[in-house]
């Protein structure tokens, strides 16, 4: 894990406990409503400068995560609070006056870009809405964040279409950072951009953190990126966290069944040829979740009370946050064996 480049830690900047949200959802015309839950009962917080991976299989709700985070989506349940305020109503003046501090970068630039407008005129738009500079200092700063971002002066001057993937990714990059945010909340930030260029945007993402101090959300099903980039690594299945703690404990000795099936699945050189293990089957639909542990027809340890009672995410004697029973009754043994 990279050093902690980051400053100001140690002051909670975001804190999200136990939201929820549901949607309601039909497959048919005539058929009957059921609700799915995309996030349940989820808890984390974020401190000042820090970065937190969250990694999942896609449709575990992740990206809702981020939308509950940012406050463009209301919970159904528990409660986000940011800088040790509640998250203001969605679209009250509060709330928009907010924004300004919380920026997103989105998966796919070329579709968070306006393909009519020049790139200079992208950027500038966050400063227009939220106030900021003087219109005359406006441009300097435009042509300072897309320096900032590796950019030249002159492909202010360009429309979308006319940059490379990484470019515009970088541009997106630039818009976001505009308004000098607290937050930022990187959406699949990566998976849109060649493997050549995807590391010269993390190592960017790392420079203007340790430069400005924000924090960042992560949000990834690349774990070797995560690895990388982040300070913490929760591991999200079904709407629910099942294991958060540091990446080195949580990639190089998981907990989690699931956290260790997703750990085995990162190439490693030199291990070809060698078996790994695979989860059997395909994740449940989040409309008809399993009783119990909803990992458990997937689990190779699987119990009685795997089917019956869900695990609670609860703090390990290293350090991690683990919601699996087995992990629990482990936990305990080694900790009962050096007590002795």
């Amino acid at each position: 894990m990279h050093p902690r480049y980051g400053t100001g830690l140690g002051m909670s900047l975001l804190t999200v406990t136990n939201v929820g949200r549901r949607y309601a959802m039909r497959r048919g015309l005539l058929a009957r409503a059921v609700t799915v839950h995309a996030v349940d009962g989820v808890s984390l917080s974020l401190e000042r400068g820090e970065t937190l991976g969250l990694v999942g299989e896609s449709g575990c709700g992740k990206s809702t995560t981020g939308r509950l985070v940012l406050g463009l989506e209301a919970p159904d349940g528990g409660a986000v609070h940011f800088d040790g305020a509640p998250m203001p109503a969605v679209g009250d003046a509060a709330w928009r006056k907010l924004r300004a501090r919380m920026q997103m970068v989105f998966q796919d630039p070329l579709g968070a870009l306006d393909r009519r407008l020049p790139i200079g005129v992208q950027v500038a738009e966050p400063l227009e809405i939220h106030n900021l500079l003087n219109p005359s200092d406006r441009p300097a700063r435009v042509i300072e964040l897309l320096g900032a971002v590796g950019l030249r002066p002159d492909q202010a001057e360009r429309y979308p279409h006319e940059l490379s993937g990484g470019q515009r990714q970088r541009a997106v990059l630039a818009r976001a950072l505009a308004t000098n945010p607290d937050l930022l909340v990187c959406d699949e930030p990566i998976s849109a951009l060649d493997v050549s260029i995807q590391a010269q945007a993390m190592n960017l993402l790392m420079e203007l953190q340790a430069r400005l101090g924000m924090a960042i959300l992560f949000i990834s099903h690349d774990l070797r990126a995560v690895r990388q980039v982040s300070h913490r690594i929760a591991v999200m299945y079904l709407g629910r966290i099942v294991e958060m703690g540091e990446p080195d404990a949580v990639l190089h000795d998981p907990a989690h069944p699931y956290a260790r099936a997703l750990a085995a699945a990162i190439p490693h050189p030199g291990l070809r040829g060698q078996t790994r293990p695979v989860l059997q089957g395909d994740p449940p639909n989040p409309a008809d979740r399993p009783s119990g542990c909803a990992f458990h027809p997937r689990c190779p340890i699987a119990e009685a009370i795997c089917r019956t009672s869900v695990p609670a995410l609860l703090p390990r004697q290293d350090g991690r946050q683990v919601a699996c029973h087995a992990a629990h009754r482990s936990d305990a043994g080694v900790h009962r064996e050096r007590a002795a």
